[in-house]
């Protein structure tokens, strides 16, 4: 399968670690208990995953092969998808209201889909490059694989405020698919098994998760793109669901901490 990296992730990707050193002495360790192992397409080239009444609304990658898919949570069966045009990278994907707003990598454009009919209500544009995308019901919140978050109106796309997103003063770059919960983001960190925490007042990263186990225990495939990529929360649980892209799992998990 065909990976589409840029010079920027190239550059992030030599920069760091396929294994990180996830804790330190400024960000507390999350911990974590597996509830649920459950089946994932292993052809999905995950990059934003959200659980919406009871479904998976999941958003794929690559050239020719970009979908929005809902998908059954138990099965990983595909209820419905709908393709993106073969020049458009499919990225982060955030649920507003009725709405489903899905990123593209490069091309500077988000595409608004009515959730009954996944039909395109809207195509919004925005510069730099598209990663991950949440919701945290007044706000978005978009990636671009740096250190900085986008704020961002919900209804017009318009960039609001810029976050910087630090860990004990430094920089934390590589933020790439993201899940908003109360008042903080969980983010992946792009060629890594770590989740972080970030306060979204702040951007201070206060918490931190090491994915390796769970990587290690799944049967991804011995590809470079099949990385840790998708957080999904249940409001209902307080139980995530987490992922990578070409994994033939998704995990279940009770993040405590």
């Amino acid at each position: 399968m065909r990976i589409a990296i840029s010079a920027r992730r190239a550059a992030l990707a030599a920069a760091m670690p396929i294994i990180c050193a996830c804790a330190d002495a400024e960000v507390p360790e999350l911990g974590y208990r597996l509830a649920r192992t459950l089946p994932h397409d292993p052809a999905a080239y995950t990059q934003g995953l959200v659980l919406h009444e009871g479904a998976f609304l999941e958003s794929t990658g690559q050239y020719g092969e970009s979908q929005l898919r809902l998908v059954e949570v138990a099965t990983g069966r595909v209820l419905r998808s709908v393709d993106l045009a073969a020049d458009l990278f499919g990225e982060g994907l955030a649920v507003v209201g009725d709405r489903a707003i899905q990123l593209t990598w490069q091309a500077g454009l988000a595409f608004v889909y009515d959730l009954e009919s996944f039909a395109v209500t809207d195509t919004l544009e925005y510069e730099g490059e598209g990663w991950g995308l949440c919701h945290d019901g007044a706000s978005l919140y978009q990636s671009d694989g740096s250190g900085v978050l986008f704020r961002r109106d919900p209804a017009t796309f318009a960039l609001l405020e810029e976050l910087r997103v630090t860990r004990g003063g430094f920089s934390t770059r590589g933020l790439n698919e993201l899940e908003c919960v109360g008042d903080e983001i969980y983010a992946n960190i792009y060629m890594t098994n770590e989740i972080v925490r970030i306060d979204k007042a702040t951007g201070a990263v206060n918490g931190s998760l090491d994915g390796l186990a769970l990587a290690v225990s799944s049967d991804r495939p011995n590809d470079p793109g099949a990385v840790f990529n998708g957080i999904a929360y249940d409001e209902s649980s307080g139980n995530f669901f987490v992922t990578g892209k070409l994994w033939p799992e998704i995990f279940e998990i009770v993040i405590e901490g």
